[in-house]
């Protein structure tokens, strides 16, 4: 099932971001399971203003809320960054490689790549697979695959700003 995509305009976003939706957000980056009730009591908001704000951040692609997994115990041992050099419309290339369902990430950089993907492997014959399939995408030159021995640190509470 493809996962929804969003384009939110600066304006619409920092509509739903004041000091109280961040607040929100920086509540559910505690535990994306806290009871509404819970963030409401400590934002100042009634239960249903807070679903209502949860809701609105949601829909407009500010934040999501999902389960975030260890890719080892769920049988995807092979975990990788690849960067990509390529030619041509750099838009047009990454909006390709998001529509890949292996790659978990993709991102315009600047640098000595153009493009950085990431992608969770069952095994390196897999990690190849999709390594093949990226360098037949046209307008990609290279790529270079940057395998992930161990992991040290994974947090996704990096605050609102």
């Amino acid at each position: 099932m493809a996962k929804p995509r969003y384009a939110v305009g600066d304006g619409a976003a920092h509509a739903l971001l004041d000091d109280v939706g961040k607040q929100i957000i920086e509540q559910l980056q505690e535990d994306g399971r806290r009871p509404y009730a819970t963030i409401g009591k400590a934002v100042g908001l009634s239960e249903a203003a807070v679903r209502q704000r949860v809701q609105r951040l949601l829909d407009a692609g500010v934040m999501q809320i999902v389960a975030v997994t260890d890719p080892l115990q769920l049988g995807f041992p092979r975990q990788a960054m690849i960067g990509l050099r390529t030619t041509g419309d750099l838009d047009a290339i990454a909006d390709r490689l998001a529509e890949l369902e292996e790659l978990d990430y993709v991102v315009i950089t600047a640098g000595s790549f153009d493009l950085l993907t990431e992608v969770v492997c069952r095994n390196d014959d897999h990690l190849l697979e999709i390594i093949s399939r990226l360098r037949k995408v046209e307008g990609v030159v290279s790529t270079e695959a940057f395998v992930y021995l161990k992991l040290r640190k994974q947090t996704y509470s990096w605050g609102t700003a």
